[in-house]
């Protein structure tokens, strides 16, 4: 067995439902014990990082009830099992913002719980926008906000936006800025 490796004995599903499934895995670790391992599976998702022609980051203010308060963060959404992600970025931005972009460009994938769930969101960076009209999901509520892309950076400094998937992309392409590579 290779070191810093776990190897799954066997699976239990301890819920299966709409968006998530849970399960409890058995495994073998390197010293030969044996574990449990609870595992939240989930679709993935994408993030979408736009930028208007002013230099503006396209955000969303939307009522998150897991936290029960109204977030801001950038246009996202889940993957459905299979589903190519720049084709759901690209849906994403034109349900929620009602936005397509001529320049689609990854930015990299953010693991936002590698403890206990297998989740795994793309980012993409979004620009050359044109304005259409948002279409919702019939149970999807938010508001779409521009904000200047130094003040969204500052936001997230100042812990304003506590979303990670949000965080993870302004204060990358800010890194790539800085280094001359954006």
């Amino acid at each position: 067995m290779a070191h810093l490796n776990e190897t799954r004995i066997d699976s239990e599903v301890i819920y299966d439902g709409r968006i998530i499934r849970v399960e409890r895995d058995r495994v073998k670790l390197e010293n030969g014990d044996t574990t449990t391992r609870e595992v939240v599976r989930h679709p993935g998702g994408v993030c979408i990082l736009a930028l208007t022609d002013q230099d503006e980051v396209l955000l969303v203010r939307q009522y998150r009830y897991p936290h029960a308060q109204v977030t801001v963060e950038i246009p996202a959404g889940k993957l459905e099992y299979g589903e190519n992600p720049e084709e759901c970025g690209r849906r994403e931005l034109l349900e929620e913002c009602g936005c397509t972009a001529g320049i689609f460009e990854p930015l990299g994938t953010v693991i936002p719980t590698p403890a206990y769930c297998a989740e795994v969101i793309h980012v993409f960076l979004a620009k050359d926008l044109h304005y259409g009209d948002q279409s919702l999901d019939a149970d999807e509520f938010l508001d779409v906000e521009r904000m200047p892309f130094a003040q969204a950076v500052e936001m997230v400094l100042r812990n304003e936006a506590p979303d990670s998937k949000t965080q993870v992309a302004i204060l990358k392409l800010a890194a790539l800025r800085a280094a001359g590579k954006a």
